[in-house]
């Protein structure tokens, strides 16, 4: 395994919607290598999530796990998950604004605007069907990597840039909030 090299803000790949991946490309040994390296620098990186864009490649995939995470010490446990092709739907029309950074735009956080729940449809790391509904940060963290799959960052979403703020200033003035 190894660890990737992530995109950061202004490179183009992280603008672009991604590819859908090939039923008959999942289960191949290069594919299944690279999610294997994706779910390590996801790790490495403490992130909750990881699109393949942000590993500079343009393909409708990305691992999601929430466990024990400096980023996100206060976040629900969500154990590992890899989607394929996602497809999000918005159940109802709750919408929940908290805080969130990304790999892609280190050192930063800021309030975004997300739906409450939705249900996710996708194929797993094996190419099988998957279908379930997501809720709070779980639901979050799959909207922010699904939009990384559309070409979009968490800033596009974001409607007061008054609550950006830089890691530093936000353990400082923000954290609690």
């Amino acid at each position: 395994m190894a660890i990737l090299k992530v995109s950061q803000l202004g490179h183009p790949v992280l603008r672009e919607p991604s590819q859908s991946v090939p039923e008959k490309q999942i289960c191949t040994p290069d594919f299944q290598r690279f999610i294997d390296d994706m779910i390590e620098t996801m790790r490495e990186y403490d992130g909750v999530g990881l699109a393949a864009p942000q590993v500079h490649v343009p393909w409708r995939v990305a691992t999601i796990e929430v466990g024990e995470n400096p980023r996100y010490p206060d976040a629900p446990e969500v154990p590992l998950l890899v989607i394929i092709n996602p497809e999000i739907t918005p159940v109802g029309s709750e919408m929940e604004e908290d805080w969130e950074g990304c790999l892609s735009v280190p050192g930063l956080r800021g309030k975004t605007p997300r739906h409450a729940a939705l249900d996710l449809r996708a194929l797993d790391r094996e190419g099988n069907p998957i279908s379930l509904q997501a809720e709070h940060f779980f639901a979050r963290v799959i909207q922010h990597e699904v939009d990384h799959l559309d070409g979009k960052v968490y800033l596009d979403r974001m409607h007061d840039f008054r609550t950006l703020t830089h890691l530093q200033e936000f353990a400082r003035y923000w954290l609690g909030d």
